[in-house]
């Protein structure tokens, strides 16, 4: 059951992190996400192969407590921007923030469901919802962090280029045929792990 809920929380999670791309891209003059039919919560249309199916299994599989996985990018083009590069870091940073609002909402909800305790609702469901909720923040926070890691194509990567000058821009833009494998060499010798619990943890006791 708690393998059923971190994978329906994670689907949910990166859907709504990609519609928050595709839709502040639209506010900023961008229809390619509307015209490729993206800006919709049905799961159909943001399931990857890869990031939502297989790495997921893979991690259930392992029997590890840690999950993370991704949907399919949503389809951007800053050319339809007035300012390219600054509206790119705003819908960039719309992901991990949508993320972030999200984890913050669950823990409200969890504090809330806390007071009313087991008086009005059955031990057994307040178990079972205080476990969505705990696994919404949880995850919420794993993702917000996780992207804004400054390792293309990662969402970190697109608000550091608009900060670096043009030549660290070029070099950085470079490692995005890497950056996938960058990211599992990290995971794999633990210091992905490493920096999402040193950043995560402190935001974990801040929000409950």
């Amino acid at each position: 059951m708690n393998i059923l809920i971190m994978v329906i929380v994670l689907l949910i999670s990166v859907i709504f992190h990609e519609v928050a791309h595709g839709y502040v891209a639209y506010l900023f003059g961008d229809k390619t996400a509307k015209y490729a039919g993206r800006l919709t919560l049905n799961p159909i249309s943001h399931i990857d192969l890869l990031g939502s199916i297989i790495l997921p299994a893979l991690f259930i599989l392992s029997g590890s407590h840690f999950m993370i996985g991704w949907a399919k990018p949503v389809p951007v083009n800053s050319a339809n921007f007035k300012n390219p590069l600054k509206d790119m870091m705003i819908v960039s940073l719309a992901g991990p923030l949508t993320n972030l609002s999200l984890a913050i909402l669950a823990s409200i909800m969890f504090k809330a469901f806390l007071l009313i305790n087991t008086i009005i609702i059955s031990p057994e469901f307040t178990y079972f919802l205080l476990t969505i909720l705990k696994t919404t923040i949880i995850l919420n926070l794993v993702l917000a962090v996780f992207n804004l890691f400054p390792i293309p194509p990662l969402d970190g990567s697109k608000v550091l280029l608009y900060f670096l000058p043009y030549d660290l821009k070029v070099k950085l833009l470079r490692l995005e045929p890497y950056g996938f494998l960058l990211i599992f060499i990290l995971a794999y010798f633990g210091f992905l792990g490493k920096i999402l619990f040193f950043v995560i943890n402190p935001l974990l006791n801040m929000i409950l």
